[in-house]
């Protein structure tokens, strides 16, 4: 019989497992409601080794939330190619992905929790926002937004953060409704947008040209019209 030998990690790698842990509990509860010694347990060291590698659970906290944060950050990657509507509707369901995935941790952050404040968290908070905001603007083929395209994109990020928190609150409306209307969203703060600006106009008619008539754009129009009959 052999005996298993446990693996000495290096610093680095035990970093990392400690932060993944930590996701993974924040994930699950607030964390708030996550101690020390949990995270401890589940990683199988002793609570004073955590310390060793963080010296306290804020800084633990901050590095899980920058991981969360690059990984939030790059599900707003999307190839430029094919109709825009199509594009972002992918954008919306891998966004959803994470949020049903990290629920408490996303709703603890944007709500409250223990690094909620610090110079840190907001800095990473701002790079994601900033990351969905350039990502929005090369799907536009625009270099440098005017003042209203700044306004809808940064008040549509706006509106798809307090749309995920609402739904995390009861999930009472089916996840892909509201992943399709916050696209229809886009659309019409763009379009509303249009209705004082040329420039936003000429966008307007840029982001429909090439849409399908089973599109989601097409959609929206559609349901409009259905109203206005």
């Amino acid at each position: 019989m052999t005996t298993g030998v446990r693996r000495r990690m290096g610093v680095e790698e035990r970093r990392q497992q400690l932060i993944g842990v930590a996701l993974e509990l924040f994930s699950r509860r607030s964390p708030d409601e996550v101690s020390i010694d949990e995270i401890a347990s589940a990683a199988g060291i002793s609570r004073p080794l955590v310390y060793h590698y963080f010296p306290g659970k804020l800084s633990l906290y901050e590095a899980a939330l920058k991981r969360a944060s690059e990984d939030l950050a790059s599900r707003f990657n999307e190839p430029h190619e094919g109709p825009l509507g199509a594009r972002l509707l992918r954008v919306m369901r891998r966004f959803f992905d994470f949020v049903d995935e990290h629920g408490p941790g996303f709703a603890a952050l944007m709500r409250g929790g223990p690094a909620v404040g610090s110079s840190a968290t907001n800095a990473l908070i701002d790079s994601v926002r900033q990351a969905a905001y350039e990502q929005i603007l090369a799907h536009l083929q625009v270099t440098e937004a005017p003042a209203r395209l700044e306004l809808v994109i940064r008040s549509w990020i706006s509106l798809t953060e307090s749309t995920a928190l609402i739904w995390l609150d009861g999930r009472r409306i089916p996840r892909a409704e509201l992943e399709i209307q916050l696209v229809h969203d886009f659309a019409a703060l763009t379009a509303v947008s249009a209705a004082y600006d040329e420039e936003m106009t000429a966008l307007v008619k840029r982001m429909v040209e090439n849409e399908p008539t089973d599109g989601p754009f097409a959609d929206l129009a559609a349901r409009l019209i259905a109203l206005a009959g």
